[in-house]
């Protein structure tokens, strides 16, 4: 019998009512509890991501969001740094941060990092940074140099993700461009008791189609970094707080009827409208295995070009990624290009929100351009 799947247009439209973009969300710690967890290793580019759904919010909220421990910045999932909500941290590490160890071994072999040496960074760690004390990467990986562990290469890099990931450190108070390093423990106590294995999983998927839904099985399990058969169980475990969209995705079950099915007798969804103007690494482009319902297969590749991880920020139009931006600050105000990927883009066409984002950061914007096609 053949698969029925709701058309690329109702995904758009539930899409960008589970991302918060098309009504807004009220406050920083919400967006991110809305998409579960959102990919940081750019930092700022991450600040964008949630704020671009907080209308009126300023790149200082985020910041604050992480000072008053409502949201934490660590090592999760897939191997990089995710900002999550502070309660759902340690959960998560419970069930991604071993296989992430375990998927890590073969690098750590080769950079002769084994438990004896982990043993002595964790130590050190620990000492230094008890009592409520923060330390810089380079503070920390000087701490370890002194007390005998080498950390040049990447050791110390994978030192620091092991600890992250074994629930040790985080991210703690914003510095400059990143954020100096804590006990997890002492910056964002445990205060709930830890649920079964089961439970999390559940939780997980729960969170992840309430942010990403209409989504897949097999969209959790890329998002989440587990296998297929952890992302079945969690889609069983979920149970009635989940309903399908269509035959293959799901959203959750108090979305509204009208936002669902996929057959003829269905209503019809709310059309996807609006334009955003969207962060590098963006979860409405970057939290889906298959892409394709928001991007044309034939221009994904430009989002991310030469398929590197680094993905582009992007212009977003009904729905649908249409093209790439890109600032270039100068003296007295920062200058937009924009790169349409089936023709010239109408500048004005997304210059408030490209207005929202220069007052985010406290910058002028400049002169917006479109390239010729």
């Amino acid at each position: 019998m053949p698969t029925k799947l709701a058309s690329d247009a109702r995904v758009r439209a539930a899409r960008l009512e589970s991302h918060g973009l098309a009504a807004g969300l009220p406050s920083i710690a919400a967006a991110v509890r809305r998409l579960g967890a959102v990919q940081a290793q750019d930092f700022a580019a991450s600040k964008w991501v949630v704020g671009s759904r907080v209308p009126g919010s300023v790149a200082a909220d985020v910041d604050a969001a992480i000072e008053s421990r409502d949201v934490l910045r660590s090592w999760p999932m897939r191997g990089t740094l995710h900002l999550v909500p502070a309660e759902s941290l340690r959960d998560i590490l419970a069930i991604t941060g071993p296989r992430i160890v375990r998927l890590s071994a073969t690098r750590h072999r080769e950079l002769g990092l084994d438990d004896e040496i982990y043993a002595a960074a964790r130590r050190i760690a620990e000492r230094e940074l008890e009592g409520g004390r923060s330390l810089s990467r380079d503070e920390l990986q000087a701490a370890w140099q002194a007390g005998g562990v080498e950390t040049t290469g990447q050791r110390g890099y994978h030192l620091i993700a092991w600890l992250a990931l074994d629930a040790v450190l985080c991210g703690g108070p914003v510095e400059g461009r990143g954020q100096r390093f804590v006990l997890l423990d002492e910056w964002s106590p445990r205060i709930a008791a830890a649920p079964g294995r089961d439970e999390t999983l559940a939780k997980l998927f729960i969170s992840y189609v309430a942010g990403h839904g209409p989504a897949t099985v097999r969209d959790f399990a890329w998002w989440s970094g587990l296998t297929l058969t952890d992302a079945r169980a969690a889609l069983a475990d979920a149970g009635d707080a989940v309903a399908p969209f269509d035959d293959e995705r799901f959203v959750v079950s108090d979305v509204s009827d009208e936002s669902h099915g996929s057959t003829d007798a269905a209503p019809p969804a709310p059309r996807a409208a609006g334009r955003f103007v969207l962060a590098a690494f963006d979860e409405y482009f970057l939290g889906y295995a298959d892409r394709d319902p928001v991007c044309d297969p034939a221009h994904a590749r430009r989002v991310v070009p030469g398929s590197n991880g680094v993905f582009q920020p992007t212009l977003v139009q009904n729905g649908r990624v249409v093209g790439l931006w890109r600032p270039v600050k100068r003296a007295r105000a920062t200058s937009v290009s924009l790169d349409g990927f089936d023709g010239e883009l109408d500048p004005a066409r997304f210059t408030p929100r490209l207005r929202e984002w220069a007052r985010f950061w406290g910058q002028n914007l400049g002169e917006i351009t479109a390239a010729a096609r």
